[in-house]
């Protein structure tokens, strides 16, 4: 796995599990790197490296979930996967309230951790190009005029030509030249197409949700 696919920021505050954490992942091929706080992890904090995180929730001064909080304040969609004793799953569930993608108890199996890591990380990569295409998209969608885009809604709710022009009070003729306005500046071939268009633009539509 090359590095432009993902990093996995493992933050645990003691030193031994984070090291063995770090070799364990860079050993499987995919890259690593340790911080001992949040507030280290934070104070490098890049949004626009992929990857996902690797979190100890107990640790001194800012703690694992309040962590999980600040990058949701900050719509981090990075997934993290939460590392908790089995004392602490109640933690952890409150932890995935929070945010995070998933949790494993310690100890754990090296191969099911290393599962864990290889699908938040395409999971990151999912999500990283559904927001590219949606900016694409939605750069298209703001050249259309306020009626194209009436026409789009409707199209994209199913309605033909002839309803549209009802719904409008246009004629067919009119609601066929706009349609044809539409197709052309979103790069559509069809309906479909559009339908498509406006699926993949909903999750930055609606703020943090995911494909």
């Amino acid at each position: 796995m090359a590095e432009d696919e993902g990093t996995v920021f493992v933050i645990d505050d003691q030193r031994t599990m984070r090291n063995s954490l770090c070799r364990m992942i860079e050993a499987a091929g995919i890259p690593a790197e340790g911080f001992d706080s949040a507030e280290a992890f934070l104070a490098t904090y890049d949004p626009q490296r992929p990857g996902c995180l690797l979190l100890d929730l107990q640790m001194p001064g800012m703690s694992g979930l309040q962590l999980l909080e600040r990058l949701a304040t900050r719509g981090d969609a990075r997934p993290v996967i939460v590392l908790t004793g089995h004392a602490d799953v109640p933690t952890a569930v409150r932890a995935m309230k929070a945010g995070a993608a998933d949790f494993i108890q310690k100890p754990f199996q090296i191969p099911e951790l290393l599962e864990r890591i290889r699908q938040s990380l395409a999971l990151d990569a999912q999500w990283r190009r559904w927001k590219l295409e949606a900016a694409h998209i939605l750069d298209r969608m703001n050249t259309l005029s306020p009626r194209e885009r009436e026409v789009l809604d409707l199209i994209v709710e199913g309605q033909s030509t002839r309803e549209i022009a009802e719904a409008l009070g246009l004629k067919t003729r009119t609601v066929d030249l706009h349609r044809h306005s539409v197709m052309h500046k979103m790069g559509a071939r069809s309906s479909v197409d559009l339908v498509r268009m406006t699926a993949v633009c909903r999750p930055v539509k609606g703020g943090a949700s995911s494909p």
